[in-house]
């Protein structure tokens, strides 16, 4: 499966939940193990739950292999390793306290907004050419008694 396709998949499903502040880190020069670290936060145990389930299950139902998943039992943070994506979900507060951001940090990735099929099927606008400038208004005239 393509890995931007994954990607796209897993900030969907925690956009789905409501997952706030999604970053997504392409880290494939600073280790072998995975390629893409997805990092979200979630406003308590049952949201960054219910986060980590979307994941899962949005994963699994393209055919992905989830390899595991860690956490969960206390509700403040969660992991999902989805071989070359892993995924953390986070309180707000153990977010800043673990700064996985500046662990990971580097070059962010920035997902183009995803297209409608109906969007894929219309062409493509013509670019406009550029307008002649316009002239400024002249005096309005007298009218004549």
């Amino acid at each position: 499966m393509d890995i931007r396709k994954k990607q796209r998949a897993v900030v969907e499903a925690l956009e789905d939940v409501k997952g706030r502040d999604i970053v997504v880190f392409n880290v494939a020069h600073q280790t072998a193990e995975f390629e893409r670290v997805v990092i979200a936060s979630g406003d308590s145990s049952r949201q960054v739950n219910a986060l980590a389930n979307s994941v899962q299950e949005k994963l699994k139902a393209m055919g992905a292999a989830i390899r595991g998943v860690e956490g969960r039992r206390n509700g403040e943070w969660a992991l999902v390793d989805l071989g070359d994506i892993v995924a953390h979900v986070m309180h707000p507060a153990v977010r800043s306290h673990y700064n996985l951001e500046e662990l990971w940090g580097g070059k962010e990735v920035k997902l183009k907004p995803a297209q409608s099929a109906a969007e894929k099927k219309k062409p493509k606008a013509r670019a406009k050419t550029k307008a002649p400038p316009r002239r400024a208004k002249a005096a309005p005239r007298r009218r004549r008694q």
